[in-house]
């Protein structure tokens, strides 16, 4: 049994400008697609911020009492 080894072109359409700009469009979405899926393999980084922008002046707590 002969396994399928794949289709192959001829030279001639290897080296036109068409298939060049195909390969080099694929290779690009190749590279971005591998960014970002290490990027998301990575925990989010999150800056913490030294000013009050981020606390409430109040607290909204169903325990009106409670300390902020």
């Amino acid at each position: 049994m002969i396994a399928p080894t794949g289709f192959l072109l001829p030279e001639t359409i290897l080296q036109t400008e068409w298939f060049s700009i195909l390969a080099t469009f694929v290779a690009i979405n190749t590279v971005i697609y591998v960014v970002l899926g290490v990027i998301k393999i990575f925990p989010k980084v999150k800056l913490q911020r030294r000013g009050g922008a981020n606390r409430r002046s109040e607290t909204r707590s169903i325990h009106p009492d409670a300390p902020v």
